[in-house]
């Protein structure tokens, strides 16, 4: 997908890794709403990780989820995902 590292993807884009439980707890939330998602493993995919540092101003964390209209979410809360998403 070309739009994987923009602010304002065709889907939502989550860049998390592998051993982050607020990672797989977000992932939980989305699979059980049926919400279509794109996760991209930084620690696999270093545009990925560059991506994460630049909208985070340097910082490398995880969970960031980028949606559609631009917005942003960092480690989100299941109450934050579930205010944003319905």
């Amino acid at each position: 997908m070309s739009d994987l590292y923009i602010k304002e993807p065709s889907t939502i884009v989550m860049y998390s890794t592998t051993w982050c439980s607020d990672c797989t707890r977000a992932k939980k939330f989305l699979n059980k709403k049926k919400i279509d998602y794109i996760d991209v493993d930084i620690e696999a995919d270093e545009k990925g990780r560059d991506f994460v540092m630049q909208v985070n101003d340097g910082a490398r964390v995880v969970p960031t989820i980028i949606f559609p209209d631009g917005d942003k979410l960092i480690e989100p809360s299941t109450a934050e995902l579930r205010a944003k998403l319905g």
